[in-house]
């Protein structure tokens, strides 16, 4: 291969990569804009300046884009991972930073608009598995990993209902090393290792 055959080929390269990029970030834009029904594959295209085929292409459907999207949104990978020790505490961190926002994220809002969506049922049922409950049970030793990652999932995931039905005023409002330690106690009693009779 000649240098001016690589050249073009790492230019390609380059290219491709740019234009994934564009439709994922026009995609990510327009989902928390709009939500998955409000949004089109036309739409898609026409944000990120391609064609409907290259989003096709490069995502195989609108669902394989929102869950790349869903799953390039969440912090809980980095999170979860590290010392299993911490985990109750880094994970009370984060529920307690996310609680006390004074603006919905843009992961809540992507959820929020879309969730009433059949097809993104499916989509959240799978990130739930692959960015939670599964890293999850990569951290626990002992007896029964993935019931207690899916208690702690409920946790997690449980503030999303509250804060839409609910609100999250009072627990703005109260302090938040407290909200903390009390959050690292739900944790701990929920991925520590337990007999269930």
């Amino acid at each position: 291969m000649s240098i001016e055959q690589a050249e073009q080929r790492e230019h390609r390269k380059r290219d491709r990569e740019a234009t994934r990029r564009r439709i994922l970030d026009a995609a990510r834009d327009l989902f928390h804009e709009h939500g998955y029904d409000g949004v089109t594959v036309r739409m898609i295209a026409a944000a990120a300046d391609a064609n409907t085929a290259l989003v096709n292409r490069y995502f195989g459907s609108k669902a394989a884009l929102f869950g790349e999207v869903l799953a390039g949104e969440s912090a809980l990978r980095g999170v979860i991972a590290g010392d299993p020790a911490g985990l109750p505490r880094r994970l009370a961190e984060h529920f307690v930073r996310q609680a006390t926002l004074h603006r919905v994220t843009p992961m809540a809002r992507l959820i929020d608009r879309s969730a009433g969506s059949p097809e993104v049922k499916q989509i959240l049922l799978g990130y739930l598995e692959d960015v939670i409950v599964e890293p999850l049970v990569a951290q626990l030793d002992g007896p029964n990993p993935r019931a207690r990652a899916l208690l702690a999932s409920t946790i997690i995931m449980g503030g999303g209902p509250v804060r839409r039905l609910l609100g999250l005023n009072d627990l703005r409002s109260a302090d938040p090393a407290e909200l903390t330690d009390r959050l690292t106690a739900m944790f701990t009693a929920a991925l520590s290792p337990y007999s269930p009779q």
